[in-house]
């Protein structure tokens, strides 16, 4: 691919600062627009099983937003047709308007000729007479989610009902108790946008243009990640996807940004607040070290022996930077940080504000601290806690 010559230089700071921006840390938020607004801002909300403060997907709101109600969360992502659940850059919630986009993504499952899981022979028609006479089911309810209890060893329904949900013809409406809820796409998604008319083009310009949107300033691969596409996909249509290359100061790759990213300088109050590890500020590593010079890794899967930072390790974004991590969990009414790595003393009181904020969100009364990385640190910050939590 031959790239354009940049029109557009930027610093590795303005580059920064027009992330956070794109991703909702910078400025003021549109709160009227809510949960969903913050949906249709960054374009996939990433779901994960883990669930220490709150699930990933009620953090993401409350890292921009502030303490939003988790029912009010979950009503806003559910109720009224306004997402759905699909593959994007992982499991996502998708804004609802996205639907037709993704019609590149599920002609390819259909064309897909290998499955990890073998297709029962009347499996498939019978989900789809079920759910067609009975409604919104979850897997259990369509006749069980596995023949045993290991997590990959799935029932025929379960397997034809993700068959089903891969190809579009049933869609994930909610989560209720961690399980999908399996409906129709004819009852579900607006009839407006019920259709797969968009040819692989059109579909893949405009996930390019979302994510380009959603990150600001990005490389190939940073917009790639973003829905999970290929290099080659992008390449196809970046030129056409009305994204301005620029270059951005210490990038080794080029780069292509948001026109209107590039409109106006980034300014305004930054959050502080706890981060998901699977927040789409920084769940790419490379993006987050190249923009942060902060190095993260999720340690909830690496042998409790071999972690360094803990098993949930969040991120504390405070004054535009990632300043440390926290290691959070509950009990009772307290929140206790297992474990607490400060970027230096000029740390302490972003992560403070940040563990009394989440402590009230989640109704905890109390912050412990158990461990400091510098112990030298341990002082001023449960001063810091005392003061704020007072």
């Amino acid at each position: 691919m031959t790239t354009p010559r940049p029109s557009t230089d930027l610093s590795a700071d303005e580059a920064r600062r027009i992330a956070l921006r794109a991703q909702g840390f910078l400025g003021t938020p549109n709160r009227r627009s809510g949960v969903r607004g913050v949906l249709r801002h960054l374009g996939a909300v990433q779901l994960d099983t883990i669930s220490v403060l709150a699930r990933s997907h009620e953090l993401i709101p409350y890292a921009r937003l502030g303490a939003v109600g988790r029912g009010t969360v979950e009503n806003a992502y559910w109720t009224d047709t306004h997402a759905f659940e699909y593959w994007s850059h992982a499991a996502c919630i998708l804004p609802v308007e996205e639907w037709p986009h993704f019609a590149f993504r599920r002609r390819a499952y259909r064309n897909r000729p290998h499955w990890g899981h073998e297709l029962p022979d009347g499996a498939y028609d019978q989900v789809i007479k079920q759910l067609t006479t009975e409604g919104p089911l979850t897997a259990t309810e369509l006749g069980g989610a596995k023949k045993t209890s290991d997590w990959w060893d799935w029932s025929g329904s379960k397997v034809a009902v993700e068959r089903a949900l891969m190809y579009g013809e049933v869609v994930c409406v909610e989560r209720r108790g961690w399980k999908r809820v399996y409906d129709l796409a004819e009852r579900a998604i607006p009839n407006d946008l019920l259709h797969d008319e968009l040819d692989d083009t059109e579909c893949l310009r405009r996930l390019v243009r979302l994510a380009g949107q959603s990150l600001g300033v990005g490389t190939r691969a940073d917009i790639a990640d973003y829905h999970r596409l290929k290099a080659e996909q992008v390449d196809a249509v970046i030129a056409d996807s009305g994204l301005i290359p620029v270059t951005v100061q210490g990038w080794a790759k080029p780069a292509w940004a948001d026109p209107a990213a590039l409109e106006t300088p980034p300014r305004g109050r930054h959050r502080t607040t706890l981060l998901s590890p699977f927040d789409s500020l920084i769940w790419e590593r490379a993006r987050t070290e190249r923009i942060f010079g902060f190095t993260h890794r999720l340690e909830a899967y690496v042998p409790r022996q071999k972690r360094v930072h803990g098993y949930f390790a969040m991120p504390v974004l405070s004054g535009g930077h990632l300043i440390g991590r926290v290691d959070p969990a509950r009990e009772g009414r307290t929140l206790v940080a297992k474990q607490v790595t400060l970027d230096g003393r000029k740390a302490v009181p972003g992560v403070a504000q940040a563990l009394v904020e989440a402590a009230s969100w989640v109704d905890c009364t109390n912050v412990r601290v158990e461990r400091v990385e510098a112990p030298e640190l341990r002082e001023p910050l449960d001063q810091a806690l005392t003061g704020l939590l007072a």
